[in-house]
């Protein structure tokens, strides 16, 4: 599923009758229906994506699935963080995991997506790269055929490093593909670089040469980070399910400091990758427990300067002079946008 401008309205809603049927198996309100008695919902609806953090690691353990028994939990796999924006958009998902630039976007006009960030998977490091065949600096891309993601962290990466080089987006011909297809195109030869995570990152490094990572634009101020974003009316109707599955996920996180080999074999079978290769992976990311993100730094309530929300206001900015978004939203829009309180409530200090 490719990442267009936003759909009409009337797009969109069969959109969200197909997710929330295929994938709830009980209507588009299933997220929204009675709760059961013990006061968690009938349905909870993820979008997740293969990326190697704590979220597989759950889903795989089927650590939920035990801890809400009396809920239907489907997992429904998307590609890119602008498709779960859609998705979330069409009332077709609870939680979802989306990059900050799609998050940036879908907090923005004229998205306003009703939904806030409860936790954070991973801040991106060398899982994201832009690789290139027949060029060994990005300027060299010049008049070259560059795939990404469009309006996913990749391509708010892609971007940065353009302009970073000297380039504009009409030095080059960007390509709208999301991670298989780029293999498939690499594969080829019609395309000459891209911006992309593992695992096809991986895949492409055997053939093709790193020009810069998300770690290292990270360092020039150009953060980007997985993110779980949650529907507001689903988090103000069953904080306790929140609270379950904010648990899960910071267990994830202790399971790769804990025990690596358990961690990257559930990992492996989710990506269908040898444990060693699947704990090279997770290597490459930086994960956060439930206590680290609740610092300043992160999702504490008490947001410092150079938090979250101004990581999400300045790719906001980014968006906005790349005419991504029509307006850069007030600081607090991104501050509004973190689920702080959520986060506290799982883990009272």
């Amino acid at each position: 599923m490719k990442l267009r401008p936003l759909p009409a309205l009337a797009a969109l809603t069969a959109l969200g009758l197909a997710l929330t049927g295929c994938a709830s198996g009980t209507g588009a309100a299933a997220g929204d229906s009675a709760p059961n008695a013990d006061g968690t919902p009938k349905a909870l609806r993820i979008g997740y994506q293969a990326i190697p953090n704590g979220d597989l690691i759950v889903k795989d353990q089927r650590w939920l699935e035990q801890a809400l028994p009396h809920t239907k939990i489907t997992w429904s796999r998307f590609e890119s963080g602008g498709d779960v924006n859609t998705a979330m958009v069409a009332g077709g998902l609870d939680i979802g995991l989306a990059g900050s630039s799609p998050v940036t976007r879908g907090l923005s006009a004229p998205l306003n997506i009703k939904y806030k960030v409860p936790w954070i998977f991973d801040v991106i490091g060398d899982n994201e790269a832009l690789v290139a065949r027949g060029a060994t600096t990005i300027a060299a891309l010049k008049g070259k055929k560059i795939a990404a993601p469009f309006s996913s962290t990749s391509h708010y990466s892609l971007l940065a490093a353009l302009q970073g080089a000297g380039l504009t987006e009409s030095d080059v011909t960007l390509v709208d593909l999301e991670p298989p297809d780029i293999q498939a195109a690499w594969a080829r030869g019609d395309i000459d670089a891209a911006y992309v995570w593992t695992p096809v990152l991986g895949r492409l490094r055997t053939t093709g040469k790193v020009l810069i990572t998300s770690r290292e634009l990270a360092a020039k101020g150009k953060v980007t980070a997985d993110l779980a974003v949650v529907r507001t009316a689903f988090a103000d109707k069953y904080p306790k399910a929140l609270t379950t599955w904010l648990q899960q996920q910071d267990r994830a996180v202790k399971l790769v400091r804990a025990d690596k080999a358990a961690a990257s074999a559930a990992v492996g079978r989710q990506l269908n990758l040898p444990p060693a290769e699947a704990a090279r992976q997770i290597d490459e990311l930086v994960l956060l427990d439930a206590r680290q993100q609740q610092g300043a730094r992160y999702l504490g309530t008490a947001q410092a300067p150079g938090g979250l929300a101004a990581d999400l206001h300045g790719a906001a900015e980014f968006l906005t002079a790349q005419h991504k978004i029509p307006a850069v939203p007030q600081l607090s829009v991104f501050q509004q946008g973190l689920a702080a309180k959520e986060l506290g409530d799982a883990f009272p200090r």
